[in-house]
């Protein structure tokens, strides 16, 4: 019987690293990719595995709004809360979503070994969507791991006890992003307009700046 193809995918690489370290026995082999991909056959489910971790850089997408609307002269800082917003890669010249999508080819299992807190559950559906699995399917299985520190013990016990990614929890993470953008660009946006009308020597840079430092102090 052929072994099992999985795919386990952390938060950063040094993450991944430590998670391939104690899974493999310290034999791996790593080579060199988007992030740093370490291979090794072990046991995955109680079957013989070919298993490699990678990594992500933080969240793979951000939020942005769509041309029609980046002209400031074009649209009203009002209409920003009725305006679509999409996902766009946070760090395109890192390729990410590519390097996972290429990595999954051929697995039938993926594991998240994303951080466990909100942020890390909306990451997961990230790597999910760039890996182009999809939960409940039951040719490819998707996992996620839950562990506080990446210690053996905590790497081995957190495999052991494989539970489903929250949607719920990453969608509450779609929703925050969306109000931080719009909330936060409309209010930079009306300000800097208004100072420049009163003082139209300031460099709109500058205020621009100050208004998103002072939305970040204020809302975070």
């Amino acid at each position: 019987m052929a072994p099992l193809k999985v795919l386990m995918v952390a938060e950063k690489p040094s993450i991944a690293l430590s998670i391939a370290t104690v899974l493999s026995g310290g034999k791996l082999y790593t080579r060199k990719a988007s992030t740093e991909v370490h291979e090794f056959d072990g046991m995955f489910l109680g079957s013989h595995a070919y298993i490699k971790v990678t990594s992500v850089v933080g969240h793979v997408f951000r939020l942005d709004f769509p041309p029609a609307y980046q002209d400031w002269n074009a649209s009203n800082p009002l209409d920003l809360f009725q305006a679509p917003v999409h996902k766009a890669e946070s760090n395109p010249k890192v390729h990410i979503c590519r390097h996972l999508n290429q990595e999954a080819r051929g697995c039938g299992h993926l594991v998240l070994w994303l951080d466990c807190d909100r942020e890390g559950e909306n990451i997961c559906f990230e790597v999910i969507e760039c890996t182009g699995f999809q939960v409940n399917d039951a040719r490819r299985k998707v996992h996620r791991a839950r562990f506080s520190s990446v210690t053996e013990k905590d790497i081995l016990k957190a495999m052991g006890n494989l539970v489903e990614p929250n949607r719920n929890e990453a969608l509450a993470v779609d929703a925050r992003q969306e109000i931080d953008l719009k909330v936060g660009v409309a209010f930079t946006r009306f300000q800097t307009t208004y100072f420049q009308g009163k003082y139209g020597n300031l460099d709109s840079r500058f205020i621009s700046l100050v208004f998103s430092s002072l939305f970040l102090i204020c809302f975070h």
